[in-house]
């Protein structure tokens, strides 16, 4: 399992998720400023108020689901790509010592 690819999966539906609130935001903001409830200033003030206090609240999220993430691949036991980077260099100095026994004997 990539978890870089999974992270950037879920980072990008956060993105996605923003642009909708964004975008909902602004079509509600408008529809006020049509119906005489708000200005335009004060629409424009409430969307980036809204906007300020979500992308905080995102950022938040984001580390919190990056955190649960790793602790269910890590319950799963996935190993963390530190761990097969070690494994792999293990290995490589394992056949590379396979290869000098072996042309030991050969000699």
């Amino acid at each position: 399992m990539d978890t870089n690819n999974l992270l950037r999966q879920i980072m990008m539906i956060g993105i996605g998720t923003t642009s909708l609130v964004a975008e909902r935001l602004r079509e509600v903001s408008d529809e006020w400023v049509r119906e005489g409830r708000i200005n335009p200033e004060q629409a424009s003030r409430f969307v980036d108020d809204i906007m300020t206090q979500f992308s905080g609240e995102s950022a938040n999220f984001d580390e919190q689901i990056q955190r649960q993430l790793r602790n269910v691949l890590q319950d799963l036991g996935v190993p963390q790509q530190r761990e097969m980077d070690e494994l792999r260099g293990r290995l490589d100095r394992l056949e590379r010592q396979v290869r000098d026994l072996e042309n030991k004997m050969w000699r």
